[in-house]
């Protein structure tokens, strides 16, 4: 059983919901999401919450009526607050900035990276710490592993491309022996 999916979600303030052909719609002050359900789960629209039920006893619907519930927390985060990534490039050399509807990226090898910025992201560059932000969580993610992928940071001297926070287990290195 589902803890998150008992529960009814209530939507805040400025939040729309509508469920069309199983596609729910979120519309909010940052913009509009809209993310496809099966019919595994019943969802049920009133004034100001969204409920979930299983349509049927399986091991498959209890699991999806978790998962289903915190999809629609993050469309609601999504569309009133935003999701952002915050990655952080680290190493002499190494540096981003924005190229059209591209992100360049300088890291150590012969060429720059060009990566393509998916629509509905924005994604600043200041410094050596490019920001991705967006209504989408998975979207927001998923570009931000992306560009994390391209250079990961080694653990020698710690250069390469991480986010920001994050712990970089350091190794010694070499050492002179006497």
């Amino acid at each position: 059983m589902s803890r998150l999916g008992k529960k009814p979600i209530i939507l805040p303030s400025g939040v729309t919901a509508a469920f069309v052909g199983g596609v729910l719609t979120m519309k909010g002050p940052k913009g509009e999401i809209a993310r496809t359900f099966t019919d595994d789960i019943v969802i049920t629209l009133s004034e100001k919450e969204v409920t979930l039920v299983p349509a049927r006893e399986s091991n498959y619907t209890r699991a999806l009526w978790g998962t289903y519930a915190a999809h629609l927390y993050n469309m609601i985060q999504g569309v009133t607050e935003g999701f952002t990534k915050k990655l952080e490039i680290e190493g002499v050399g190494y540096r981003a900035e924005l190229k059209g509807n591209a992100l360049a990226l300088s890291v150590g090898f012969s060429h720059s990276l060009l990566i393509a910025i998916p629509e509905g992201l924005t994604v600043t560059v200041e410094k050596n710490v490019v920001t991705v932000s967006g209504i989408d969580k998975e979207a927001v993610g998923q570009f931000a592993a992306t560009v994390r992928l391209q250079k990961p940071p080694e653990p020698y001297k710690g250069k390469g491309i991480h986010y920001q926070g994050e712990y970089i287990l350091r190794k010694q290195g070499k050492r002179a022996t006497a």
